[in-house]
């Protein structure tokens, strides 16, 4: 008896299981039928194909379907350039972390010992030192340069008026303007959309810290540790080249958006920086 209660009961199931496969193939069935509709109302070759089409949406409705979703995506897909599908937009509506998380530890008096032992280059010369930075960083996902002091020099006077600025990087589809922020010895970047978003808490997509340890051998160690969900390293080195010909450089023209964003921001001109990174040579 026990064993015929179990078998009733298997029966049962089974029963259930293919009524649910059933349901889920008509459903399926009754989409596919809906979208093979859909595409001889708007698809001009759709006849050319008719037959080949409707074969498989009879045979096999979810493939059919799933091949339609693959088309779908390819379409999407821009034919020059990175995919704007592959930066994550979601991530511009999330503000940064509370403070006091390791994810927003401000960086800004990070020392150089945290970064590499000092003993590596303690008794090298400029050169060696700046052989053993680069090295040093060859696998890691960070841009990284040395600098002479006086360049460093330069840019922090430049920066005491004209601390905060945007600057264009190149996408598949125009341009975005990444804003940028120096505090002592660190520069901060946040896309701009962010910071319109979040202000003071928008989240960085970049930030490059000068290590002035080695000063004393005329060197400035930088390192730019970005985003990479945001931003990819020849966008941060862009950024950081821009930063470079901005704040390093007397240029007249470069000096003149500078001072137009900080004192007189009606008449700073998005397009004006774009021609600038259009003409930029370093």
């Amino acid at each position: 008896m026990a064993a015929i209660s179990i078998f009733s009961r298997f029966l049962l199931r089974s029963k259930k299981i293919a009524a649910i496969r059933s349901f889920h193939m008509s459903s399926v069935r009754e989409r596919s039928e809906k979208v093979l509709e859909e595409l001889k109302e708007k698809n001009p070759y759709f006849e050319k194909y008719a037959s080949k089409l409707a074969a498989v949406q009879q045979n096999s409705p979810e493939e059919f379907l799933s091949r339609l979703d693959n088309v779908d995506k390819e379409k999407k897909k821009p034919k020059f350039g990175l995919s704007e599908v592959q930066r994550d937009y979601s991530e511009l509506l999330q503000p940064k972390a509370p403070l006091g998380t390791e994810a927003s530890r401000d960086i800004t008096h990070r020392k150089l010992s945290d970064v590499m032992r000092l003993e590596l280059i303690e008794d090298k010369p400029a050169d060696d030192i700046k052989h053993l930075w680069l090295e040093y960083h060859r696998d890691k996902d960070v841009i990284t340069a040395a600098i002479p002091v006086d360049q460093f020099n330069q840019m922090m006077e430049c920066a005491k008026q004209y601390p905060v600025f945007i600057l264009p990087i190149p996408r598949s589809e125009g341009y975005e303007f990444i804003m940028l922020q120096f505090a002592a010895n660190t520069i901060h970047f946040t896309p701009l959309l962010n910071y319109q978003v979040h202000k003071e808490n928008a989240p960085e997509c970049l930030n490059i810290t000068m290590f002035t340890e080695c000063s004393d051998k005329g060197i400035i160690l930088m390192r730019g540790e970005y985003d990479t969900k945001v931003i990819n390293a020849q966008e941060a080195q862009c950024l950081a080249n821009q930063v470079q010909l901005y704040y390093c450089q007397k240029n007249v023209s470069k000096l003149h958006l500078l001072e137009t964003f900080t004192r007189h921001p009606d008449k700073f001109k998005h397009m004006d920086i774009i021609e600038e990174l259009n003409n930029m040579k370093i």
